[in-house]
């Protein structure tokens, strides 16, 4: 199965993000991206050569991910952004201080927030898909995702009202 090899390979990186937008821990990411890729691999005979790999894949990473969430409710922790960009400023402790801060109180957002919502500002803002990858991805139309997206940004915004200076 070489050419599933060489779509594991493309598709490594973006499935991890996805899963780590999606489930806020580098381990559980990890692991679920590992799994959809090995039920993928189970499933490839199934897969439409006319159709993008990535949105037939992100589909069974989406419901091992649900799945997850909905077994593990009281264990899944929130680690949506990547702090290595944060981490530090040697030159201004502060600033490193105030970025950190911030990164947290939109993670506690988001964490806070529906899945159906976390999940469509994730793929938009985090992980910079298009309307029609996102629309394609999450198998809706684009009206829909502009929509969602929308409503979904207006919470986000609610529940950081206050929190960011």
């Amino acid at each position: 199965m070489a050419e599933f090899e060489l779509l594991v390979k493309s598709n490594m990186k973006r499935a991890y993000y996805a899963a780590l937008g999606i489930m806020g821990s580098h381990d559980t990411a990890m692991e679920l991206s590992q799994e959809a890729f090995i039920r993928a691999y189970r499933s490839f005979k199934n897969f439409d050569k006319t159709k993008k790999f990535f949105t037939w894949y992100y589909k069974i990473l989406r419901n091992l991910c649900l799945n997850f969430i909905r077994d593990n409710r009281k264990n899944v922790s929130a680690d949506y952004l990547e702090k290595a960009q944060y981490t530090s400023d040697e030159t201004n402790p502060e600033k490193t201080y105030d970025k950190n801060e911030a990164c947290e109180k939109l993670e506690n957002a988001l964490a806070q927030m529906d899945f159906d919502d976390r999940e469509i500002i994730i793929l938009k803002e985090f992980e910079n898909y298009s309307y029609k990858e996102i629309s394609e991805t999450l198998d809706i139309p684009i009206g829909t995702v502009m929509s969602r997206l929308f409503y979904a940004r207006k919470k986000l915004a609610k529940k950081l009202e206050g929190m960011l200076v």
